[in-house]
């Protein structure tokens, strides 16, 4: 915008130095990757295992391998107290990973229901 002002007040070195500067540090910017993502992604795992099978360090190695932050939230029973339901925090090392971290999950708890979500802000939960 201040370029358009100084080039329509006719002030034109003006207008040529500053857009000279502003494409400087833009292309600084998309050099250094300013901004960009990064490959860590903050995920809510929810992982189904029989009421039998004792949780409470049953996936702490494996979730330590691909994350950096792990963190039980919350153990339910489901369907009749016939399964638990775990609800993990986890912040992933690598996002291109999580599919290997699933398949693992689910070799584990004998192939039932592994949800990985996006971590939401407000939960609610009735």
């Amino acid at each position: 915008m201040g370029i358009g002002l100084a080039t329509g007040m006719g002030y034109l070195v003006y207008a040529l130095i500053f857009s000279v500067f502003v494409a400087i540090v833009l292309l600084a910017l998309t050099k250094y990757r300013f901004g960009a993502k990064t490959k860590v992604a903050e995920r809510s795992l929810r992982i189904s295992i029989p009421e039998d099978i004792d949780y409470a360090n049953l996936f702490d190695e494996l979730l330590q391998e691909y994350g950096h932050e792990v963190l039980l939230e919350q153990v339910k029973t489901t369907n009749m107290g016939s399964l638990m339901e775990l609800r993990y925090y986890i912040k992933l090392k690598n996002i291109a990973e999580e599919k290997e971290l699933i398949d693992a999950i689910r070799t584990i708890n004998g192939n039932l229901p592994v949800i990985s979500g996006r971590v939401l802000s407000t939960r609610a939960e009735l």
